[in-house]
């Protein structure tokens, strides 16, 4: 039955995804209590990740990059939340299951003014079988790099676990591009990616300064960030051009 239903999930999503990996419950021990799978969906069994590359031409366009990396971005989450909301109807219909779409993007979930997703969606990546984690602290797919935008779907239903990548950093050796290029400075002396110093810098939105500048303001972040400023701009996206794995 398990076996089956695996079939079906990987027969109803081959013509709108490019990477489907599928990881057990167990393999999320190590998940913040709050953000573990269980927290999301009663009788979590199985979390099912699905990526959808964005192309390569927008990190080459002479002009207009950063136009192209906010349009690719933005419809690319849109279209990966339809198709885990259809996948999770999909999988309730085939049985006593329960299903629930994880959001590619918003909404957020903020501890301390830090954004979180609802859960991890690279680490999830890595424990379905899709990707390792580089330096630049991004998840890196055999055949896509990091231009695989990510969504999943946590259901009740047990299904067979796809088999992990080899537990091996996916950059090349003496690669350092990343930290070399990056304008916010985001890696320190460790060469350790600091998450926070490379969002402050990056992310913009026209509401956030008007509001976010009061006290008032800041207690809502969480709300203003998943309403108002949710399509938020790219305004950087150096390393994910510079880096050799984004080439093939």
């Amino acid at each position: 039955m398990a076996a089956t239903l695996k079939q079906a999930v990987k027969k109803f999503l081959r013509p709108q995804v490019a990477a489907v990996g599928f990881a057990p419950v167990e393999r999320f021990d190590d998940a913040p209590e709050a953000h573990h799978p269980a927290r999301v969906c009663k009788d979590a069994k199985t979390v099912i990740v699905l990526g959808i590359p964005v192309p390569q031409g927008m990190l080459r366009s002479p002009d207009y990059n950063l136009y192209g990396v906010h349009r690719t971005y933005h419809s690319a989450y849109t279209m990966l939340d339809h198709i885990a909301l259809n996948l999770s109807n999909f999988i309730e219909a085939k049985g006593k299951f329960l299903a629930i779409p994880i959001p590619s993007y918003a909404p957020m979930v903020f501890h301390q003014f830090e954004p979180w997703g609802v859960m991890s969606l690279k680490h999830a990546a890595v424990k379905a079988g899709l990707g390792r984690f580089g330096r630049s602290g991004q998840v890196y797919h055999p055949k896509y790099g990091s231009l695989l935008r990510l969504a999943a779907v946590v259901t009740s239903a047990a299904i067979p676990g796809d088999k992990l990548l080899p537990d091996e950093l996916p950059c090349p050796s003496n690669c350092r591009a990343c930290m070399k290029i990056c304008p916010s400075k985001a890696f320190d002396e460790n060469g350790s990616f600091q998450k926070m110093t490379c969002l402050t810098y990056a992310i913009k939105h026209a509401i956030y300064p008007l509001a976010l500048k009061t006290e008032e303001g800041l207690k809502n972040i969480e709300r203003v960030i998943n309403t108002a400023g949710h399509n938020y701009w790219i305004d950087c996206d150096e390393c994910v051009k510079v880096c050799p794995l984004n080439k093939r």
